[in-house]
């Protein structure tokens, strides 16, 4: 069976020599010994200042809301993950899709301005599959209106943009270290901000507490356990090795397809990409239906991210978006993962091409 996505899986001898520094201190949770060494190593790899390891990639989200005093309505994009939306509406606040660029994905940065109300505190977008959004644009913007910036980039670790990491845009940007991940922690996540917020954004993730016995303010648990810590640590030696593979699985898809009629993701200028997804857009949702059963039958799983367009889920009331919707429904990801043989990618193209 071929899936969209494996979990890579260090050694297991390798994973559990690092989690034996956890057995010897006794010391399993409330950001121990290995989620300090993995907070460093991240700042150190990522060459970024700031960066606070949480227990997933939803909470960074929630907590930025929380921390950065957000009320009223958020412009974000109909085209992400549902931890996008749900996580606004769960922190009180009304969602404001502003649909998506045809060809890049990511919101639409000249149709923000016409969204904004008086009750716009923030924009919240996603750089989607480790492509950044219009960030430069949409600088200028938050800057004359007041509104601060997060950005939902779960897809983009070791992204860099115009020379520096894809995490030190914004306000705030978040990141998913979920098992499907290229650089994973089981589950996990963890949020980057600018200094002058690390220190709230601290307080938020750790009930509060402002050392063992006060506390600074409101505050939940979002710590990453050791265990966790333990796995980003045995996966670290691996990442050159992991993106250098999936590059190759990219581009072995990209020079067989780019001849069909399926049109592809387009990549940012100045951008180093960390090859985490490999989307294809079909002419027709029943084009993709087609192709999508007969590799099933085969069994080779792709999968439709990002499906539905959220703008279309029940619990927000949401414009029509309509190229949102149309991207939904015609996008497909293909298998990508570390292990993912030439055969097996020759085989999910022979498919895709002779039911195109």
């Amino acid at each position: 069976m071929i899936t969209v996505t494996k979990t890579f899986l260090p050694p297991q001898e390798e994973y559990q020599a690092i989690l034996k520094k956890a057995w010897e201190t006794g010391w399993m949770t409330n950001r121990g010994v290995l989620v300090q060494e993995l907070e460093s190593k991240l700042k150190t790899y990522l060459d970024v200042p700031n960066v606070l390891a949480m227990t997933n990639g939803t909470l960074p989200l929630q907590i930025a809301i929380k921390a950065l005093d957000l009320k009223g309505e958020i412009i974000t994009t109909p085209f992400s993950y549902i931890a996008t939306t749900s996580g606004i509406v769960w922190e009180g606040c009304t969602p404001v899709f502003v649909d998506i660029h045809p060809e890049y994905l990511t919101i639409d940065e000249t149709k923000i301005e016409a969204a904004i109300t008086s009750k716009t505190s923030a924009i919240l977008a996603t750089h989607v599959f480790g492509n950044p959004c219009e960030i430069e644009a949409i600088e200028v913007i938050a800057k004359k209106h007041g509104l601060k910036v997060i950005y939902d980039a779960a897809h983009s670790f070791g992204v860099t943009y115009i020379g520096k990491s894809i995490f030190e845009y914004g306000d705030v940007s978040t990141c998913s270290f979920h098992a499907t991940k290229l650089f994973h922690t089981g589950e996990g996540g963890a949020l980057f901000c600018k200094q002058d917020y690390f220190d709230t954004m601290f307080h938020h993730h750790n009930f509060g507490h402002d050392g063992p016995e006060n506390f600074h303010g409101l505050g939940i648990n979002a710590k990453m356990s050791e265990p966790q810590a333990a796995m980003g640590l045995a996966v670290f030696p691996y990442l050159e090795t992991i993106i250098a593979q999936r590059k190759v699985i990219v581009d072995q898809y990209y020079h067989a397809l780019k001849n069909t009629n399926l049109k592809f993701l387009k990549l940012r200028e100045d951008l180093q990409w960390n090859y985490i997804y490999f989307p294809v857009i079909f002419k027709s949702e029943e084009q993709l239906l087609r192709v999508k059963k007969v590799l099933e039958n085969n069994h080779i799983f792709p999968r439709r991210y990002f499906y539905p367009s959220l703008n279309t889920i029940k619990y927000v009331k949401g414009n029509t978006m309509p190229i949102s919707e149309s991207i939904a429904a015609r996008i497909l990801c293909l298998p990508l993962y570390m292990g993912l043989t030439s055969a097996e990618i020759d085989k999910i193209i022979e498919i895709i091409k002779e039911n195109l």
